[in-house]
């Protein structure tokens, strides 16, 4: 048997999901597409994950987006760039995902790369991380959703200027421009995300669901139409809850506040 696509590992509550073709750049082809699939409903549906890190084999690469050997010795073969299913399109895979995902981007994220890394909820970014959009270059127009998330992410024209040069973003500009939340020396990225893991883990799992899907459903309306999502799910939710719950919760956050300094 070949060498699996995607690797999965799981460990106290939290999945590590790793693209594994190296020696591509983690390049997203259809068999690792559809793997992807597979490997994201097995960890959206086993109830002792809470938190997901998605990464890449190697330093080098992230994933260099869609494999372009394969896209130029198949018929038919870019009609990825367009797909609507998680099997073929890695965005889908990642969003069916209702528990968080954290991109822990050891490398290069190039083109769809770019496109998946950004389908996380969290970016962790090694110094070695790397951004770039090199649609224009390819001449192939994005269909997973790059073209509208990363102007609301970083700013419509720093999005331009990226979109429309092709250029590369390293780790800490992608910090000071909000892509990225941390940045961290290589050997400290996986124990980093972990750690970040384990703080979402800690909350209940159903909440957690509950409120990433919240906050994704608002940020894909205007804000009026979120703030009035907002006040309908948390008038439902909030009545349910009693001031016991409450009052039984309040000093474990205090106590972890003071253990935050």
């Amino acid at each position: 048997m070949s060498e699996e696509t995607v690797l999965l590992e799981v460990s106290n509550g939290v999945a590590l999901v790793t693209l594994n073709r190296p020696q591509a750049m983690n390049a997203l082809s259809k068999a690792l597409r559809a793997r992807l699939a597979q490997v994201m409903r097995q960890v959206d549906q086993d109830e002792s994950v809470r938190v997901a890190i998605l990464t890449g084999a190697g330093e080098r690469a992230f994933t260099a987006g869609l494999d372009l050997k394969e896209l130029g010795s198949q018929q038919g073969a870019l009609g990825a760039a367009n797909a609507r299913g998680a099997d073929e399109n890695p965005v889908k895979a990642i969003e069916q995902c209702r528990k968080p995902v954290i991109g822990a981007i050891n490398g290069v994220a190039i083109t769809g790369g770019f496109e998946v890394a950004i389908a996380c909820d969290v970016l962790v970014a090694s110094t070695n991380a790397r951004f770039a959009d090199t649609h224009a270059r390819v001449g192939i127009v994005p269909g997973w959703g790059l073209s509208q998330k990363l102007s609301r992410m970083i700013g419509i024209s720093r999005a331009k200027e990226l979109s429309f040069t092709g250029n590369f973003l390293d780790a800490h500009t992608a910090k000071a421009w909000g892509l990225v939340n941390h940045v961290v020396a290589p050997e400290e990225l996986l124990p980093f995300a972990r750690k970040l893991a384990a703080d979402m883990a800690s909350i209940d799992p159903g909440f957690l669901a509950q409120y990433k899907r919240l906050i994704d459903e608002g940020y894909a309306v205007s804000f009026g139409e979120g703030m009035a999502l907002e006040a309908r799910i948390s008038s439902a939710a909030n009545s349910e809850v009693t001031p016991e719950e409450v009052e039984a919760r309040r000093a474990a956050v205090q106590e972890r506040g003071r253990g935050q300094g």
